[in-house]
């Protein structure tokens, strides 16, 4: 199975040192867009609104099916993880290499797919909140929404948006 341990190299500064003491020091490369969207849009300056990204690895899904079906909390979990990673991927990039500028994360959406008996959604997408208070510390908390799909892209577990603000000043 995937873990979010695997990775590539990220930029220096406290958040990358965050990274590396939570065992995580690298972040996957980005993700292409798989469609007619850019990956993320730096507005007012500072505001960075992310694109949904899903538990994907090299562009490879790591997790695939249905919550109550196909897979477990914990495995669902772990795919918001990686959503985490990714969205963190594309900030880097809109951050000039420095995720030191990030101020905080100011909202999560994650969409889970479930089958129609299952509920425990906010649990899933703790895992995309969770990494993310545990990189940033108290810049990490955020407002969310958690909520659930019939079917996703590619049959993805989970999708992860995100919108974040930063220094301005590169």
């Amino acid at each position: 199975m995937a873990s979010v341990r695997d990775r590539v190299t990220p930029s220096t500064g406290r958040v990358a040192g965050r990274l590396a003491a939570l065992g995580l020091g690298a972040l996957p490369a980005p993700c292409s867009p798989r469609g007619s969207y850019v990956p993320f849009v730096v507005t007012g300056g500072n505001l960075v609104f992310i694109a949904g990204q899903g538990p994907r690895r090299d562009g490879e899904l790591l997790f695939a099916g249905k919550l109550g079906a196909e897979r477990s909390v914990s495995e669902g979990y772990e795919a918001a993880r990686f959503c985490a990673l990714n969205l963190l991927a594309h900030l880097q990039v809109a951050c000039s290499g420095d995720l030191d500028r990030v101020r905080r994360v100011v909202r999560v959406a994650g969409l889970v797919a479930y089958m129609a008996d299952f509920s425990e959604h906010p649990r899933v997408v703790d895992g995309a909140s969770d990494l993310l208070h545990a990189v940033f510390e108290v810049k990490g908390r955020h407002a969310r929404m958690a909520s659930g799909a019939v079917s996703l892209p590619s049959n993805m577990t989970v999708e992860v948006e995100s919108c974040f603000e930063i220094d301005g000043t590169a």
